[in-house]
């Protein structure tokens, strides 16, 4: 990546409140709950992390912008449940797999323990691994970091905050899609 490009950002809102998407010309780079207003300190130190020198450029007609806003609508009204937007990951080769774990291995309406993950990776004894990096899951919603619960079957942890979890949790249940509806 040409580490001098733009990110683009946009913030819409969703039935559980504001949300902001930021990418860039090769996908999503991030997508969190609350306005871009909010974010920004939390951003810049994001890029300052991952040596991004671009510029944040207000563009909700962004074709990754405009597709995730659209899937994450689809998501809301019942009719996604996998989106196909890009995703432009930062982050360390573990985190990745992670969330290409949780994107593979946690259905639709199903939950998961930080455990499972773990097992699923094949790495049975990183579950506190697994946990960290489920906590720094830059891509709310899209990767499912919402089903992912405590061994005991306890809600844990959660970005956006427990009761937007619950909610996500209870509207996959509610909501059955149907395989040729997207």
């Amino acid at each position: 990546m040409n580490h001098r490009s733009f990110l683009y950002y946009d913030s819409f809102t969703t039935p559980l409140g504001p949300m902001t998407v930021l990418t860039n010309d090769e996908g999503v780079c991030r997508i969190d709950f609350g306005h871009y207003e909010d974010r920004i300190a939390s951003y810049q130190s994001w890029k300052k992390k991952h040596f991004l020198k671009g510029e944040l450029v207000y563009d909700p007609d962004h074709k990754y912008v405009k597709l995730t806003k659209d899937e994450i609508e689809e998501y809301f009204n019942g009719t996604r449940i996998d989106f196909t937007v890009p995703l432009n990951c930062y982050g360390t080769e573990f985190q990745r797999k992670v969330w290409r774990t949780l994107l593979h291995n946690v259905p639709y309406g199903e939950t998961r323990s930080y455990k499972d993950i773990a097992a699923a990776m094949h790495t049975p004894k990183a579950i506190r691994a697994v946990g960290g990096a489920v906590n720094q899951n830059p891509f709310s919603i899209i990767v499912p970091c919402h089903r992912v619960i405590g061994s005991n079957g306890k809600l844990v942890g959660y970005a956006g905050g427990l009761e937007k979890k619950q909610q996500l949790l209870e509207f996959e249940k509610n909501h059955v899609v149907l395989p040729n509806s997207q």
